[in-house]
Formats: structure tokens, C-alpha cells, sequence
């Protein structure tokens, strides 16, 4: 039931959603899904960490840097159904493809560049 629980919690907010989308096509920097997201720092990262609780995503940390990605390793049955029912369902929305649209300009960026400004 907990992890019922923690799922439907993670998957309760569009902002949550979204960056599980936009981590369909490959890890990203924190910084990445912010500016993305155009959310505070802060706000972002209490989403990520909702969504690690929940067993969706995988986080690894290099130097100050935290990168996500769609959890794969020793995922609970309930997330990976979960993952498969949100990727599915949501995969033609027009914000999932705007969004798809943004992170391609904003994977170009240089990543130390964009994550000095969230820094400071």
C-alpha cells in the first residue's frame, strides 16, 4: 500500500508529470529540468525528490551536480506500471510536445553555463 501511495502522491502534481516526460528521451541534469520547468530551484527539487521516493526516477550525483533519469534498476512493479500507463497516456499532449520541443534547445546548452546561473 505505501508505495501505492507514494506513486499516486508523485503522479498527483502536472509539474511531477512533466519532468517524468521530459526524462523519457535520457538523463538530465537538475538544472536542466529547471530551466525547462521555469520553476525555483527549490520547488524542482522537492518534486524530484517526491518522484525518487516513489521508485520513477533514479538520481546519481557527480561533483555538486544531481542527474535523473526513469528509474530502471529494482523498480517496483506498481512504478513501472505506472510509468508505462503515464508515458502512454500522455505521450500526444500538446505540453509533453512543447515541452519535448524546449528540452531539445535547452540539451544544446552548455550544461556548466546553464548550471552556473542557478548557482549564484
Amino acid at each position: 500500500m505505501r508505495n501505492l501511495l507514494a506513486i499516486t502522491k508523485a503522479l498527483s502534481d502536472e509539474s511531477r508529470v512533466r519532468a517524468l516526460m521530459a526524462l523519457q528521451d535520457g538523463e538530465l541534469c537538475l538544472c536542466q529540468i529547471i530551466d525547462l520547468m521555469g520553476l525555483a530551484p527549490s520547488t524542482i527539487s522537492k518534486h524530484m525528490t517526491l518522484l525518487l521516493q516513489a521508485g520513477l526516477v533514479e538520481r546519481r550525483k557527480e561533483g555538486r551536480w544531481h542527474f535523473y533519469r526513469l528509474a530502471r534498476n529494482g523498480v517496483p512493479a506498481e512504478a513501472k506500471g505506472a510509468l508505462k500507463w503515464v508515458v502512454h497516456s500522455l505521450r500526444d499532449e500538446a505540453v509533453v510536445q512543447s515541452d519535448s520541443e524546449k528540452l531539445s534547445r535547452i540539451r544544446e546548452k552548455d550544461l556548466e553555463a546553464l548550471c552556473a546561473c542557478y548557482r549564484s
